[in-house]
């Protein structure tokens, strides 16, 4: 080695040995400074952005304004109540159309499908059961002393109160009832043979189970028994007695008549006007 170089080395030999030692008393240091770093403030290592300031609202003023711009009635005070809302009535054109009229009281009402069998009977007076409407038989003042001024409904009511009031002795209401050893059938107890000898729609046993066509068949018949005979019954073997039995029995004409009479459409006008108050 030269003597340059050698003094070279010597100048450089102390610089290496400062650079090792700080070298290692920084690596000796890590862990405190980590440490130191962790628990400081996060203020103190970030500096806060300056914030512009808030604008300053001034409530008082803001509503001071907006209640100028607003005009109230002067005339209204605290306790005063509001005034009622006007509403328009309400109208629909969804409901289905009312039948005319109510359906007459009859003495079946408690049995199932009731309104079908008095709905057929009127249909059935008002077609080929005319003739009976247009009447006025000479003994009806036992059965409906409104009869002769009552309207044509009230006497087709009349009509299908007394069928009613027949079924019960024929056949207690019962459509599907069978009588007198298969011969009588329905609620009214016709025969077959009958049925078939007035033109009915129905003439047989099983069709004649059904309420509203024995109903129909009846009407049928007793528009030309009681127009040929001139009564409802007579003394008993006229007019419908001439095919039903009951009407032939005292005692079941009358439970019929007195509950006929006590109906409003058989009851005079001036019985039926409600009383004047005291």
């Amino acid at each position: 080695m030269f003597p340059d170089q050698r003094k070279s080395a010597d100048l450089a030999r102390p610089s290496c040995l400062r650079t090792a030692l700080w070298g290692g008393l920084m690596r000796a240091m890590r862990p405190a400074m980590i440490a130191l770093l962790l628990c400081t403030s996060p203020t103190l290592l970030w500096a806060e952005l300056p914030k512009q300031p808030a604008p300053v609202v001034e409530v008082d003023n803001v509503v001071q304004t907006a209640a100028t711009s607003l005009s109230f009635p002067d005339a209204v005070e605290a306790d005063e109540e509001p005034p009622a809302l006007e509403t328009a009535p309400f109208t629909t054109t969804l409901r289905p159309p009312a039948r005319p009229g109510n359906l007459p009281r009859t003495r079946w009402q408690h049995m199932r499908g009731h309104s079908l069998w008095t709905r057929a009977a009127i249909s059935a007076l008002k077609s080929h059961g005319k003739p009976l409407v247009d009447m006025v038989p000479a003994d009806v003042q036992e059965w409906c002393p409104a009869y002769p001024e009552a309207s044509e409904s009230q006497r087709r009511a009349f009509w299908v109160g007394f069928m009613s009031t027949l079924a019960k002795h024929e056949s207690t209401y019962r459509s599907w009832a069978v009588g007198g050893g298969g011969r009588w059938y329905g609620l009214l107890q016709i025969l077959p043979g009958t049925a078939r000898g007035y033109k009915c729609n129905v003439g047989s046993g099983d069709a004649l189970k059904n309420g509203a066509a024995n109903l129909s068949c009846a009407v049928r018949i007793m528009a030309t028994t009681v127009p040929r005979d001139g009564v409802i019954a007579g003394n008993g073997k006229r007019g419908v007695g001439a095919d039903w039995g009951p009407m032939r029995s005292a005692s079941k004409r009358a439970d019929m008549s007195r509950w006929l009479r006590q109906q409003s459409y058989c009851k005079p006008l001036n019985a039926t006007r409600p009383r004047s108050r005291p």
